[in-house]
Formats: C-alpha cells, structure tokens, sequence
C-alpha cells in the first residue's frame, strides 16, 4: 500500500472540497476500496475519509410513500428495516444475498453502488487491464473469461458490475443523489454506472469530487411489493458474486400484470434494464410461456465476450424463473437462502 495523506472532514462540503484535489479518494467503510489499495490497483494519493459525516445515516419516509436512504446506511440495517423491507421485499432479498453477515454489517449504501468489477485482470497488475490502466488491452479477452460480460460489452472490456443491490434499484426506478463543488443533482440509478465502449475506466456518470449522500426509492416503487422477487444464480451457496441475476416485480390487478420491472445482474458492466420484455408483460396474464418470451427478448441482444455462451441460457432461466416466482407472490417469510433456487419455499422449484 501506497503512503497517502488522510482526511477526515466534519461536513459534506469539506469533504467534497478535499476530494476534488486530483489523487483523492473517498472512503466510507472500506470492504471494496481498502482490498483495492491493499493488492496496489488503487493508490491514493489522499483519503477522505466520510464515515463519520453527520446525516447520512438515516432512513427517511417521505410524505408520498417513498424512501430517502442514506449513503451511511449499512446494508444489513436496511436490509433488516421492517418497514423498508415490506415496501420493498426484492431490494431487501437482494442485499441479504450479498456477501457475508460480517459485511453486510459494514458496507454501506453508497459504497455498495461504487463497487468496482471484481474481474480478476483488474486485480492482477500483471494483466492487461483497460478499465485499470486505459490503453493497455484486454487479457480478459483471450483469457479466463467464463463469467463475463454478455451484453453491453467492447473490445475494450467485458467486465460485469458485481452488486446484487442495484440491480433491483435500476428496476424500481431508483435516484441517487449527488452532492458536487457545483451543487446536489439527481442521476437515475439506470445512468449511473456506464457501457464500456472506448472509455472503460469512466465506470460511472460521476465527475471527481462528487460525492453519494443518499439514493431514492420513488412511492410507485412500493407498488410493486406483493409481486417482487430477487433470484441469484452463484458458484457456491453463500458468500459469492452473481453467475447472473435477475430482479422481476409486477403488478398484478384481475389476473393480468398491469405493470412490469425486470433487471438483470452479472451480464454486463451495469445492471441490464430489460425494457422491452417489461412492455411485453404489460397486459398478459401471468402464465410460464409469457414468461419464457420475456426472458426470450430480455437477451435477445447478448452475445459471448469468450467462452461463455451458457451464461445466456442461464440468465434467460432465471429470468423466465424470476418472474415465475414474482408471479406467485412475495413470501410472507424471507427464505433461509435469500435469492438462491435452492431456497426452501414452499412450492419452489429447484432447478433453474
């Protein structure tokens, strides 16, 4: 680890004021950031360190029945909110399906939606990284590369965004604020992390200095409640990143999906909105073959990054299974394996 000089600062506007100075880095809890420095892939030349800021640690109601939660809040208390988690049962099941309870108990919101790839050429720094060193290739490509990217990718990266958490929140229309040396500004949560494309260290929408202070669940979100599932598909039960996911929510009035969310997590740089086969819900009447058409055009654009074309059936699986189960409707009980097919509900099925 590289020396750095560190910061603590008393309020937002100090902190933003600090890390605008180039070389500077935020730092909350660390799980991400601190493994990063530690192996030499990030280097610091200032930390400023926002764990203690006041106020952004709260969970906050607001008068429409939406939520303001702060960028302090820890994954585990959200997760674990009664009230957060009714209204909000996938977002819930999804923060329960990542990482370890130790964790969990420590990550924050914020910190959670600036998580890096964990592809392991970013991690190496003897491999060729774009997204780590911009122009220097892509070992990836020729490489290891079976749980890859598989839509959305370049020639430049085929790296896959690792949160479970942003995958619902880009289904349920969720904003995130931002505090910047210009002023606070709202970015929806779907145009936060970016496409590689040519540019694949520009990971997300955000400029240096700005700072997360809190992410939005809009009210029409909660609607979604009685019909809203998380599913994760990993390589070993706990403790591990998504193969693929999916978030699917539906809103279901006299037997017909009225309204539909669907994302996918695991399958790109950013979780993968599925709009179109949300239109193609909107109407129907919840049955499996409508379900397998969704799933069909929810991946209709993927193509393999390298040896992993099974990750395309896979994810079209757990989608067609996702919603599947959002069909059926939220369990009353959070399953004993949050997120997993192998999660003993009543009436689950346990193959994807």
């Amino acid at each position: 680890m590289n020396r750095f000089d560190y910061i603590r600062p008393a309020s937002v506007a100090e902190a933003i004021a600090a890390a605008t100075e180039p070389g500077s880095a935020y730092l909350a809890a660390g799980t991400n950031q601190l493994d990063l420095m530690k192996v030499g892939v990030a280097r610091p030349q200032r930390v400023v360190d926002i764990s203690r800021l006041p106020g952004l640690d709260r969970i906050e109601w607001l008068a429409d029945g939406g939520v303001r939660v702060g960028a302090l809040v820890r994954n585990a208390d959200l997760a674990y909110d009664s009230r957060f988690s009714q209204a909000f049962p996938g977002v819930a099941e999804a923060l329960l399906s990542g990482a370890s309870a130790q964790l969990r108990n420590a990550a924050t919101v914020g910190g959670n939606l600036m998580q890096h790839t964990r592809c392991a050429y970013f991690h190496d720094l003897a491999s060729a990284c774009n997204r780590r060193a911009p122009g220097s290739g892509c070992d990836a490509r020729e490489g290891e590369n079976r749980l890859h990217a598989v839509l959305g990718w370049s020639e430049h990266c085929i790296a896959t965004h690792p949160s479970d958490f942003c995958v619902p929140l880009a289904a349920l229309d969720a904003v995130v604020e931002v505090e910047s040396p210009a002023g606070r500004r709202d970015i929806a949560l779907d145009a936060l992390h970016r496409l590689p494309g040519s540019t694949p260290e520009r990971e997300t929408a955000l400029a240096p200095g700005d700072l997360i202070v809190a992410l939005r669940l809009p009210a029409e979100a909660a609607a979604f409640s009685a019909h809203s599932r998380y599913l994760k598909l990993r390589e070993r039960t706990s403790y591990a990143f998504a193969v693929v996911s999916a978030a699917a929510s539906l809103r279901i009035d006299g037997g017909v999906v009225t309204h539909a969310r669907l994302a996918l997590g695991g399958v790109a740089a950013k979780p993968w909105r599925a709009r179109g086969a949300e239109a193609l819900l909107a109407g129907a009447r919840p049955a499996e073959a409508i379900f397998a058409e969704a799933a069909k055009l929810a991946l209709a654009e993927a193509k393999p990054s390298g040896d992993n074309v099974f990750k395309i059936e896979l994810a079209r699986r757990i989608v067609r299974r996702a919603l599947s189960l959002a069909g059926e409707g939220t369990p009353q009980v959070m399953p004993a394996l949050p997120a997993s097919p192998f999660a003993t509900v009543p009436g689950a099925h346990h193959a994807a």
